[in-house]
């Protein structure tokens, strides 16, 4: 117990205070979590790396302890599908560890940064290239965030499906799907979460899906159901364009008619493609839109 927490013995917490009591109880829950593997086993500490570089996976962070836990297991399927690999994670806030961090314990060498992020935003353009270049004991390469890419699509069919979305559906005219998406002030965002939706309305067999917003953005989740029923879909499901839970993905299902599909998770294509982004990163066949590389000069030892 800490100096400070024994001075308050007795006090109630404030909400607030809970709330940051459990964000810190869940970040050091996940820091041993990371020793142990999807089978229960103690991860070796000193497991053979490859000298490939690091991948650091960038996770937004979130208060729901169960954001932290869903990305711990997406990274333990990265590192099952690639054993060697030496796989980080890194915050952008609200939990630990954060990126800097987690760039300063790698030492000297190559990471690519890869954001567990589904588009173009503020985090991507600005802060992971600024958290990049602030180590300047790594060469780093920042990666494209996971979309648009066919394979998340899949990913939001089977959780839809999971969800109770049928094949009857995608063949009805009174069908229809909202695509919940965080938000962002960044216009290329919003053509992000658009090519999204329409890649997903190819794949259900063209049942109009429109990409709304729990932030930022517009249109809200809510106006998107009432813009559907006005077109006479009778049959509304929200896919969760959202990495893991949080208060915008529980926000955006609960304004759900009907079928409430899960956050994207721990799915297999989720870590498939995060493998994707991290070697298309190493090939320079793809970036955030102009290769964001840095190099910087080491210091002699």
């Amino acid at each position: 117990m800490t100096e400070t927490a024994s001075e308050h013995i007795g006090e109630p917490l404030s909400l607030d205070s809970t709330a940051q009591l459990l964000t810190r109880i869940t970040s050091q829950l996940g820091s041993q979590l990371s020793l142990v593997s999807l089978n229960g086993t103690r991860r070796p500490m000193h497991l053979t790396r490859s000298s490939a570089p690091t991948l650091v996976a960038v996770a937004h962070g979130s208060r729901d302890p169960q954001a932290l836990r869903t990305v711990l297991e997406l990274l333990d399927r990265v590192r099952e599908l690639r054993p060697g690999l030496d796989v980080r994670l890194g915050h952008i806030e609200l939990n630990e560890p954060l990126l800097p961090d987690t760039l300063d314990g790698i030492g000297r060498g190559d990471a690519v940064l890869v954001p567990l992020l589904l588009g173009r935003g503020h985090h991507v353009r600005h802060d992971l290239p600024l958290a990049a270049s602030a180590a300047r004991h790594l060469r780093t390469r920042v990666a494209a965030p996971l979309g648009p890419h066919p394979l998340l699509v899949e990913v939001l069919y089977e959780r839809l499906v999971e969800a109770g979305w049928r094949e009857e559906d995608t063949a009805s005219r009174g069908a229809g799907v909202v695509l919940a998406a965080a938000g962002s002030r960044d216009p290329d965002s919003d053509v992000d979460a658009r090519r999204t939706a329409a890649l997903l309305s190819d794949r259900l067999g063209g049942v109009p899906v429109v990409p709304a917003y729990a932030s930022a953005a517009a249109p809200t989740v809510p106006a998107a159901l009432r813009a559907l029923t006005a077109r006479g879909c009778h049959r509304i499901a929200v896919a969760s364009y959202f990495t893991a839970p949080g208060r915008f993905a529980t926000v955006s299902a609960a304004a759900a008619p009907g079928i409430a599909a899960a956050p994207l998770g721990a799915h297999p294509g989720m870590a498939r493609l995060l493998l994707h982004r991290y070697d298309q990163a190493l090939t320079g066949t793809a970036s955030v839109h102009g290769a964001l590389a840095h190099t910087p000069l080491l210091a002699s030892a």
